[in-house]
């Protein structure tokens, strides 16, 4: 005679599913979250931006065999048209993809855009030359738009990035560059300021930009943003290192060291020919606001300072619509800009 079956039996199977289904799916978190994320993005710009990533090789900046060989990933329209062309250049932060992942939606609508992974930067942005300068930087953006066909474009720069627009704009593409946009960026800091700042955090520049832990990127996630997200777990932050912070770091540790050495490379900083837009969060803790207003100052009459409330260092992220409406109506408004500086509510 068989015996009674338990009356707990099916709820104890079931729990039994549940908690092996919970854990399957934390491991496939665990293990593919930042992958699948970055899938999405690109997906996201092929299928629905209509952008399509071009692999350039550029132009060394020497002759002869020893030449240094340099290819640059570069997202760019997959069909002509008649919107101007706005070139977008990213921070340390992460990628094209993933820096202007809020931004490019908007900006697709009003402009052809291209969105380069700066050099050792992303999977395919790498080059043999011993080079690590803002200079070396703008040249290679430089070369890229030249190989692409962009006689004349504009140019906008978050952080790093605005040390390279700037240096464009002002050498390298000179002619080129129609107007400029640059956010958050250090570039009126004098090398030895920077440096300064920079002694007196509690870790070292590469240890607070190119993390190695879960730990460290939840502090450069927090130094970055105002309102950072309130739940970072450490596996999803340990994937997000293993995708964008370990290939090609000791590249980008020297792109630091020079940065603080020779910042964009002019002594002194010269005048932008070009009407420039600046724009900066009023919490930035990388480069406080205050440099912000010197960098309006110096460039007088053809720059204008609107500043996001409540906003830091990621300003594309946390400012994004604002960041999205001052740059369409910059670079859309024919009309000489004037001086002056705003303050947008978030």
């Amino acid at each position: 005679m068989k015996p009674p079956p338990h009356p707990h039996g099916g709820a104890s199977t079931l729990f039994a599913l549940l908690s092996l289904s919970l854990l399957l799916l934390r491991l496939l978190l665990r293990l593919r979250l930042a992958a699948f994320r970055d899938a999405a993005l690109s997906l996201n710009l092929l299928a629905r931006l209509r952008l399509r990533p071009v692999l350039l090789r550029l132009p060394p900046p020497g002759t002869g065999a020893a030449a240094a060989t340099t290819t640059l990933r570069v997202w760019c329209p997959s069909t002509p048209s008649t919107k101007p062309p706005l070139l977008l250049l990213h921070g340390f932060g992460g990628d094209a993809k993933w820096t202007w992942a809020r931004n490019l939606p908007r900006l697709c609508r009003h402009f052809h855009v291209y969105a380069p992974d700066l050099v050792f930067f992303g999977a395919h942005s790498r080059s043999s030359s011993p080079l690590r300068s803002v200079p070396f930087q703008a040249r290679c953006a430089a070369d890229a738009m030249r190989l692409l066909g962009v006689r004349r474009y504009d140019v906008a720069g978050i952080s790093y990035g605005g040390f390279v627009a700037y240096r464009m704009a002002a050498a390298e593409a000179r002619d080129a560059v129609g107007r400029v946009v640059v956010m958050t960026s250090g570039v009126a800091a004098a090398p030895g300021e920077m440096r300064e700042m920079a002694a007196r955090e509690d870790r070292t520049v590469e240890e607070a930009l190119l993390p190695k832990t879960a730990e460290g990127l939840r502090f450069l996630v927090r130094r970055s943003m105002h309102r950072p997200p309130p739940w970072m777990p450490d596996f999803v932050l340990d994937d997000f290192i293993q995708l964008m912070c370990v290939d090609q770091r000791k590249e980008r540790a020297e792109l630091l060291q020079e940065l603080l050495k020779n910042g964009a490379g002019f002594d002194p900083l010269p005048v932008l020919t070009q009407e420039t837009l600046i724009i900066w969060g009023d919490k930035d803790q990388v480069f406080p606001v205050d440099l912000g207003h010197r960098l309006h100052r110096h460039l007088g009459e053809k720059s204008r300072l609107e500043i996001v409330k409540d906003a830091g260092h990621a300003l594309q992220l946390e400012g994004a619509d604002h960041v999205n409406k001052f740059i369409k109506s910059f670079l859309l408004d024919e009309r000489p800009i004037g001086p002056g500086v705003t303050v947008a509510q978030k």
